[in-house]
């Protein structure tokens, strides 16, 4: 018995376009945003669907709730599928941290370690795709958790610092005895014209 789990990052916000880091800042959707997450709901109409989940974040929930209405579940929002926080960089481009923080350690400014993410990813998606033993179910989050996630599962071959994770982003997993396979990563079919 094998679940199914599809791993969808969130539609654009202005602080993706202007390149700014969100961490647990809550931006909405911008409009293309709100395209993108129209067109990745369409994309999955059809499909069966036991459970739609996303990050308690405003861009979270609002590309979940256009795949929920499509395949006919509700959102359940969890905290535990929030992006990494990045604490005193947040609403920061990378230009602006080498010049404000350039001899500071990431923990002086109050920012999530990669490790404790990723473990927090892994946990999440482990206890969800437990609970939905042998079931199919979407969950909306995070680039940078995505990823993470993606590196765990694949020891560093994919994933942070290697794979792109684009808005709308669609990365299928199985979950089969208790072990992760990577079946599709960053599919955004549903984006083209």
């Amino acid at each position: 018995m094998h679940t199914v789990i599809y791993l969808v990052r969130h539609g654009e916000t202005d602080w993706n376009l202007a390149r700014r880091i969100q961490g647990h800042s809550d931006i909405a959707l911008n409009e293309s945003g709100r395209s993108q997450a129209q067109k990745v709901g369409v994309r999955f109409r059809g499909e069966t669907i036991h459970a739609v989940y996303a990050s308690d974040l405003a861009r979270a929930r609002e590309t979940a709730q256009c795949i929920a209405e499509n395949v006919g579940c509700t959102v359940s929002t969890l905290t535990t599928l929030r992006e990494r926080c990045y604490g005193e960089w947040e609403g920061l481009t990378y230009e602006e941290i080498k010049v404000r923080f350039a001899n500071m350690d990431e923990t002086a400014c109050g920012i999530e370690t990669f490790e404790d993410m990723q473990q927090r990813a892994a946990a999440a998606l482990t206890e969800l795709a437990d609970r939905h033993a042998g079931k199919a179910i979407v969950v909306v989050s995070h680039g940078g958790l995505i990823n993470s996630f993606l590196h765990g599962v694949t020891g560093g071959q994919q994933g942070t610092g290697i794979t792109r994770i684009d808005n709308t982003g669609i990365n299928v997993f199985h979950y089969v005895d208790r072990r992760w396979e990577v079946v599709t990563v960053n599919d955004t079919d549903h984006l083209e014209d």
